[in-house]
């Protein structure tokens, strides 16, 4: 029952990034249904801040509810902390598809450089510059392509 469900919410796309769902995102963290027509789902935000979080709780239970489900509850949980790593290779081609830079895969230890090191998302090119850390969201920092003559977003990594 929970690959249904998994299944349904990975067509709820994150209200920012419209082209990557929020499973691909990594924020669907638990999915219980013990019987027909359950579904309790456990969502961890990237930040615990996250402006999009009741939007995406509302998506989910009103997806579910449109799919037949009956008993359903969504709540948000920071027991575990997400971390950048948790996005899916599919999530991360489309992030790249919605053109921001992804972030790379890191082992929980990262420095600031890693986002000066942040290739273009619309070139490849690695002739980029960060423009400054803060972004338009608290995952997000600004950078510009030499090469291409683009500003672009890049999505932090975060630990």
């Amino acid at each position: 029952m929970t690959e249904k469900i998994k299944s349904i919410l990975e067509t709820v796309m994150d209200p920012e990034i419209p082209t990557l769902s929020i499973v691909d995102l990594g924020i669907v963290t638990g999915i219980i249904s013990e019987t027909e027509g359950q579904a309790h789902i456990k969502l961890t935000p990237t930040f615990s801040g996250c402006p999009a979080l009741k939007i995406m709780e509302t998506m989910v239970h009103d997806k579910l509810i449109e799919e037949g489900y009956t008993d359903v509850k969504v709540h948000t949980s920071f027991d575990v902390q997400w971390n950048s790593n948790m996005i899916s290779d599919k999530g991360l081609a489309a992030l790249k598809k919605h053109g921001l830079a992804p972030p790379p895969k890191h082992d929980g230890y990262f420095e600031l450089d890693v986002l000066s090191d942040t290739p273009c998302p619309l070139c490849d090119s690695r002739n980029t510059t960060m423009s400054t850390p803060f972004g338009p969201t608290l995952c997000r920092s600004m950078h510009y392509c030499n090469n291409c003559k683009n500003a672009f977003e890049g999505f932090k990594p975060v630990g």
